[in-house]
């Protein structure tokens, strides 16, 4: 019995891979170079340059900074955008129970 939940639970989690795959752009390389020769990558790197030397650290450290402050800030939304969608959903549920 154990062994046949497995089996579906390793089922489903090879699904789940391959179907992320499918979505995957094979171009990445394409991608990269249009992304690296942008006008916004231009940008990051004269505040990787600024930073350091406001901060008195190295570029290294400059960039890293910079680029952890980007994914806290695209976490942070990512969990309001979460917690507001639950949200609406425990309203949603409470309007239909209530009905």
């Amino acid at each position: 019995m154990m062994s046949e939940k497995q089996d579906a639970i390793q089922l489903l989690n090879t699904a789940v891979i391959k179907s992320k795959e499918k979505r995957i752009n094979a171009s990445y390389e394409e991608r990269l170079a249009k992304t690296c020769n942008s006008p916004v990558m231009n940008a990051l790197l004269v505040a990787v340059d600024h930073l350091a030397e406001e901060e008195k650290m190295s570029k290294d450290q400059a960039a890293i900074s910079i680029i952890e402050t980007l994914r806290e800030l695209d976490s942070i939304w990512n969990d309001y955008v979460l917690m507001e969608g639950i949200g609406k959903l425990k309203d949603l549920l409470k309007n239909n129970i209530q009905h």
